[in-house]
């Protein structure tokens, strides 16, 4: 199992002091362990899509993290220049303020103005940041994604109060129905944590833990 496991793996480092060093680390062991993709932030994309050229590994990148409180402007100009850069998938964070105030019309706006800039060159994948919503929120926000055109909804940016649970991916799992992705991010550290997200509906784990993963161990830290 853990072969398929690798191959839903985005082996993410995106911490503000990473250096190129970690970097090259980081996609050395996607390469080794045939990972999904590395996700990295937009200053490391056309570092990761040289390394990575020629390789099954995809390059993702963030857009509008990790508050998602840019305009839906600004993360289409975003997108457009990752894409540019060489990547091939985008984990764009929702207004978050917009949900929460009931303003469905500008959180989808935000959230199809990545889709369009990316449409035919990138997967997009939604952040919902599930651990600052309400389950009635976390629902709306799923819908939301899927209207405007998302390939993903995914549970956290990992640098807010909580990471993924097994609870909120089969909510999402549940909202968005099979055809569309649902990536766990956040405090999956191991290989048995991993599994259980799968059960519940992941379709990708995102995780700085994805060497640990494969090989069986439990990482102390993780994005």
């Amino acid at each position: 199992m853990t072969t398929n496991i690798a191959k839903m793996i985005d082996h993410t480092l995106l911490k503000a002091d990473t250096t190129k060093e970690q970097i090259v680390k980081l996609c050395e062991e996607a390469k080794q362990y045939h990972f999904a993709s590395v996700c990295v932030n937009p200053t490391w994309v056309a570092t990761a899509a040289e390394l990575l050229k020629g390789t099954d590994v995809k390059v993702c990148t963030v857009i509008g993290f990790p508050l998602g409180a840019n305009t839906p402007e600004t993360k289409a100009f975003e997108t457009k220049d990752a894409i540019e850069k060489g990547a091939t998938e985008v984990d764009m964070v929702i207004n978050i303020g917009a949900l929460k105030d009931g303003n469905d019309e500008l959180v989808e706006r935000d959230i199809r103005a990545v889709v369009e800039a990316a449409k035919g060159k990138a997967l997009v994948k939604v952040i919902i940041e599930t651990c600052l919503l309400t389950e009635e929120e976390k629902v709306r926000a799923c819908q939301l994604a899927v209207k405007a055109g998302a390939d993903y909804v995914k549970t956290s940016t990992g640098f807010s109060t909580g990471g993924a649970t097994v609870e909120d991916v089969a909510l999402m799992r549940k909202t968005v129905g099979p055809e569309i992705g649902v990536k766990a991010s956040g405090g999956v550290r191991d290989l048995q944590g991993a599994e259980a997200m799968i059960q519940a509906g992941a379709t990708r784990i995102g995780t700085s833990s994805g060497a640990a993963i494969v090989q069986g161990k439990t990482a102390t830290t993780d994005y």
